[in-house]
């Protein structure tokens, strides 16, 4: 089951957890660009191709994940992209905010073993497909 033509942003700014995320997804033929500040991950946003989807960390140097959804959500041309908020954040408050921001998925990475995550990705991916 590879998925050849779509492309993953990964927004985490602990280089083992994305290097560990990027070998799985490559694995199974996503293109995945990583990127470790928020600041550079919001001004990628605004060039183009955009990816088929984001994976989001909440704490980054910078400009915060939280701030980034907002922006995205806010803006015609990636109000629609598939976000799922990959996070050490796991108080109730948190993950409300990040629903009620937009977030097609919050993922607590405590919670989820690696394989579960790059399920969660696979499964809105295909949901997305799908419409």
């Amino acid at each position: 089951m590879t998925k050849p033509n779509l492309s993953i942003l990964l927004v985490e700014d602990d280089s083992f957890i994305s290097g560990m995320y990027q070998t799985k997804l490559t694995n199974l033929g996503y293109q995945v660009e990583l990127i470790d500040d928020g600041d550079v991950a919001a001004a990628r946003l605004k060039q183009d191709p955009l990816p088929d989807l984001l994976l989001l960390d909440i704490v980054l140097p910078k400009k915060d994940g939280f701030e980034i959804l907002e922006d995205l959500r806010q803006d015609e041309r990636t109000q629609k992209l598939p976000v799922i908020l990959l996070t050490n954040l796991g108080q109730k408050p948190d993950v409300e905010r990040g629903i009620k921001l937009g977030a097609d998925d919050y993922i607590i990475k405590a919670h989820y073993t690696p394989t579960e995550v790059v399920e969660k990705i696979t499964k809105v991916l295909d949901d997305r497909a799908s419409q």
